[in-house]
């Protein structure tokens, strides 16, 4: 970090090229592969922690991880046998991501409402 805030500001150019190459990609898989693809359900995983993790946005975060997995859940009797694992392991890593973070919202509200 440096005394003169260039450091903030390169983070941010750097977060803003991140959203948009991930974004990019993210919506160039729901054009071209199924729901229950294991590239597809990976990049929701990593796009949804970067919103938790990166950018803070722990709403989008959510909202991202939960619509990956129930589109997946949806498609699960089309997947086939060869993915099925992958895609199924990526889906619980979505699900624990999903419990952790609704636990960890919990505790921040209950923590507001204690300090009020």
């Amino acid at each position: 970090s440096t005394t003169d805030g260039s450091s903030s500001e390169d983070d941010k150019k750097l977060m803003k090229s991140a959203e948009e190459a991930y974004n990019e990609a993210f919506e160039l898989s729901k054009d071209s592969l199924l729901a229950t693809n294991p590239i597809r359900v990976s990049l929701a995983l990593n796009f949804s922690v970067f919103y938790y993790e990166i950018n803070q946005d722990h709403n989008k975060a959510c909202e991202m991880a939960k619509k990956a997995f129930d589109d997946a859940i949806a498609e699960l009797d089309n997947l086939p046998e060869d993915t099925y694992k992958n895609t199924t392991l990526i889906m619980q890593l979505l699900r624990d991501n999903l419990t952790l973070w609704s636990t960890e919202s919990n505790e921040g509200e209950a923590q507001q409402e204690q300090q009020e």
